[in-house]
Order: structure tokens, then sequence, then C-alpha cells
């Protein structure tokens, strides 16, 4: 496999690890402390990790593979995070690329939380534009003090019951490791 598709590079006695940008449009940091997790989980792995919000991305030069996610909200990603993939689109097509969406909230399995667990509508324009090799969905996180005066009526209204941190750390880190073992070389 080329350089360009990520792979650690090989020179005689050691070898270079990718350098792994992974970015998340977060609305209240939810989202963004999952990106910032994915990154501590691949740094964990000996990767070099950059995490920059979408909207300051203005170049993937230096940048072996990328990681994109985006909180959704009424079905679609964050403007950010949709831009960021619009500006970059050759770039991100040269090199592998993981997306992942943020956003259930409830009870696990409960009707409105499965509703929500829907892919994002641009997923297969993302997903073809940028060939990525994987999407995952992780539940978010809903705290009502982080939230403007009118999105907690909606949510009082709306969403009941829907409040808490339903982020599956465990699912996260999983997701993280195997996007490492397919960056690192094998070890013996």
């Amino acid at each position: 496999m080329p350089e360009s598709e990520g792979r650690a590079t090989f020179r005689p006695g050691r070898w270079e690890s990718p350098t792994v940008l992974v970015t998340a449009a977060s609305l209240h940091g939810s989202t963004a402390r999952i990106a910032e997790e994915i990154a501590a989980e691949l740094i964990g792995w000996d990767l070099s990790v950059a995490v920059i919000p979408p909207g300051q991305v203005t170049s993937l030069a230096g940048y072996d593979a990328v990681v994109v996610g985006s909180a959704v909200y009424a079905g679609h990603w964050q403007d950010d995070a949709t831009g960021l993939v619009r500006r970059q689109m050759p770039a991100l097509a040269e090199r592998p690329v993981w997306l992942f969406s943020s956003g259930p909230v409830g009870t696990p399995g409960g009707k409105l939380a499965r509703a929500m667990a829907k892919d994002p509508a641009e997923l297969a324009e993302l997903t073809a534009a940028t060939r990525a090799r994987g999407h995952r969905i992780f539940a978010g996180k809903l705290d009502p003090a982080s939230l403007t005066f009118r999105e907690r009526l909606t949510v009082q209204f709306l969403l009941p019951g829907m409040e808490g941190d339903f982020r599956d750390w465990g699912a996260i880190r999983r997701w993280a490791d195997a996007i490492a073992r397919q960056l690192t070389p094998t070890r013996r």
C-alpha cells in the first residue's frame, strides 16, 4: 500500500507512523469530547494525532489519514463538518478516511433513540466524496444546562426524559482501535 494511503513508512531499523487528523463539528461539546477520546486512543497506538475543529482546517497536507465527525441535529451533520468535506474532497479521497456521527440520546433501544440513530441525510454524499472506510453512529449527551433557553424549551416539551450522557466510551475506543490497526504495521 502506498504511503499516501496512510500506512506506516518502514525504514531500516525504524518505522514512521502516520499522522492522523481527528476533527468533529460539535455544537455543545459532546461530539468534540468523542473526537478527543478517539485521538487519545490513536495516540495510545503511537500514532501522531492532531485534533482540530473542522472550521479551522485549511489544508490536509501533512496528514496521512483523517477521522471526521459531526453532531447530528434533525438528521443532518453540522455545516462545519460538511463544509470541510466539500472543501477538501480531492485531498480526502487520496487518504484513508473514517466518519462518525453523534446524536442519539435517551434509553438505548427506546423508540425515540432508535429514530435518532438513523444515518444522517448527507452520509451517502460524504462517503462517496471521501471514499470513507467506515461510518459509526455514537450516542450523544443531552445536558440542559448547556442549551439555550429556546433549546431547553424544545427539549422539555418534545424530548422529556432524554437528558443524560449516553456515550459508550468502550464502543468509541474499540472503533478507534480498529482504525489504528489499519494504520499501524503488524508488529511481531
